[in-house]
């Protein structure tokens, strides 16, 4: 299960979810409603806010690169 603190976890999930997605231009409230809609995603969505976030968009954009 994925929690809010996993965010090169989550990054990857993500890119398996949404590979047409440019993680440099994804807002916020977008990112948050994409990592609570992933399957293995279980934790409080209360606890997640701007550095978490970033965090987890950076990751995204990192992993991409790749």
């Amino acid at each position: 299960m994925l929690k809010w603190t996993d965010s090169l976890e989550i990054a990857i999930s993500l890119i398996e979810a949404r590979p047409e997605v440019d993680p440099t231009k994804v807002r916020f409230t977008d990112l948050r409603e994409w990592v609570l809609a992933l399957d293995d995603f279980e934790d409080d969505p209360e606890h997640s806010g701007e550095k978490i976030l970033e965090a987890i968009q950076m990751a995204w954009i990192e992993e991409a690169e790749d």
